[in-house]
């Protein structure tokens, strides 16, 4: 027995040996005012560090970084909205150009365009951008010269004759022309077998034209902004819109007797405002519709990754556009690249981009600015450099994909706009030349992992246990009573 109670002895011994937490016994410890005092210092600056650790961890910080580009995506998609504060949506083309060779003309899939009035504001819906219609010209065996050998039915126009003849003819038809212009050439024996037209049937209107290039104040005075110009007069004022369509004896004979009976039945209005004591309301064909040139254009384009431009140009297939009034000043209301983030009503896009700080929204940063031409024969150009902008609010770093509920791929543009002068007879354009940067910029959201803060903890416990524990050691040994 004895040996048994040795054995069991020795074994408890052994284990108790690796005791790393060994009790002092109470009756050899003593309790003092200053490890009192000492505790609790201890218990105050551990709850101080442990507040500011449970702080700091559940606070979230953004890292950004430049990484190589590995979008695979062979398009970007550029969104655009741009007021063209005097061009006609007839005349208005939006082209595409890249370094692929793309070279798309009146690009209309996606684009649409808006007329507008004097203030600005969206009046006319001139539908979806679609292929200007092709003006028939009508084709003749003699030539002007010889059509006019015998004299000519269209009275010539200048500055000096031009009120006086709108004073003697109460409907007047004039073409506005420039001699160099193709279209006008074909015009012209069209337009002279029109007058002979008028003058067999007689009509009661006047038939002239005016020479743009001799007379250029008096067309610019009339606003012509392309060549040929056919307009009607009544009693001396411009009746918008244009003529704008076929050019044919016929078809302008056609469009003279309507604009006649129209006047004749303003006229009857006019003597006849009332019958039987009711009031008559004014025949809506006579009334002249305001035509203000401005042009809102809008859409998305989904263009190549790689250098390219798309610009905005007056241009037409049946004119020749008047380079001297063509006004490029233009207003950006928006432009970005990438899926429309402020048009995304996603809960996903929302919580996204409200944590990105402002300093990572440069993805429309020429919305709303306006650049004002003040000369003829300039427009503005713009240079685009395009960075792809990873956002990763709180996925594994890296995975940035569209089934990632907490990332989302966005673009960010730096530009810079300048002023370029063309010749007298080249049509500015307004260009936006891109570019993408074959880098990236990644945001991520990061956050402390959860052991990292256990450990954190535990260091505060016992770091401040221990160094506390050997400040109260010392000053005890300091302020401790001698013996004597």
């Amino acid at each position: 027995m004895h040996g048994n109670i040795n054995g069991n002895g020795r074994g408890r011994s052994s284990i108790s040996g690796v005791d790393f937490y060994r009790r002092v016994p109470r009756d050899l410890t003593e309790a003092t005012t200053l490890g009192a005092f000492m505790s609790v210092c201890a218990i105050a600056v551990m709850g101080i560090l442990f507040f500011s650790e449970t702080f700091a961890f559940a606070r979230t910080s953004l890292s950004t970084e430049i990484a190589i580009d590995e979008n695979t995506e062979h398009q970007i998609r550029l969104n655009f909205n741009i007021t063209l504060l005097d061009v006609h949506c007839d005349y208005v083309s939006v082209d595409v150009w890249d370094s692929l060779g793309t070279n798309k003309q009146n690009v209309t899939k996606n684009i649409e365009k808006w007329q507008l009035d004097d203030d600005g504001k969206r009046r006319i819906f001139s539908g979806r951008n679609r292929e200007q219609r092709e003006v028939k010209n009508e084709e003749h065996e003699e030539t002007h010269e010889e059509l006019v050998e015998g004299g000519s039915d269209v009275a010539i126009l200048d500055s000096s004759n031009f009120k006086n003849y709108l004073a003697k003819n109460d409907l007047a038809f004039i073409d506005m022309y420039a001699p160099w212009c193709i279209w006008c050439q074909r015009l012209a024996p069209t337009w002279e077998k029109f007058a002979k037209e008028v003058k067999s049937e007689g009509l009661p209107i006047g038939v002239a034209h005016v020479n743009c290039v001799e007379h250029a104040d008096l067309c610019s005075e009339q606003m012509v902004r392309a060549f040929p110009t056919l307009r009607w007069y009544s009693r001396g004022e411009a009746v918008l819109p244009d003529y704008k369509m076929d050019r044919t004896v016929q078809a302008l004979v056609n469009f003279a007797k309507r604009k006649i009976d129209a006047d004749e039945k303003y006229k009857d209005w006019e003597n006849n405002k009332s019958v039987n004591g009711k009031e008559r309301p004014a025949p809506r064909v006579a009334q002249s519709r305001p035509e203000h040139p401005g042009c809102q254009v809008s859409g998305h384009l989904m263009v190549n990754r790689v250098p390219g431009n798309f610009h905005i140009e007056a241009k037409s297939k049946s004119h020749n556009l008047n380079a001297a009034m063509t006004n490029l000043t233009h207003r950006i209301n928006h432009l970005s690249f990438g899926e429309p983030l402020y048009e995304n009503k996603s809960r996903k896009t929302k919580r996204i981009l409200k944590q990105v700080p402002d300093d990572h929204k440069q993805f429309n940063p020429m919305d709303g600015t306006l650049y004002l031409t003040k000369e003829f024969h300039q427009a503005h150009h713009h240079y685009i450099k395009v960075v792809s902008t990873h956002l990763n609010m709180g996925g594994e770093k890296g995975a940035v994909t569209t089934e990632n509920y907490n990332s989302m791929l966005t673009y960010q543009f730096l530009e810079q706009s300048h002023v370029v002068y063309y010749n007298t007879f080249d049509v500015p354009e307004a260009r936006f030349s891109y570019d993408l940067s074959p880098m990236s910029v990644v945001v991520q959201k990061e956050q402390r992992k959860w052991y990292d803060y256990m450990t954190s903890l535990c260091a505060i416990i016992g770091g401040t246990f221990t160094t506390l524990g050997l400040i109260d050691a010392t000053l005890y040994k300091v302020f401790k009573p001698k013996k004597l």
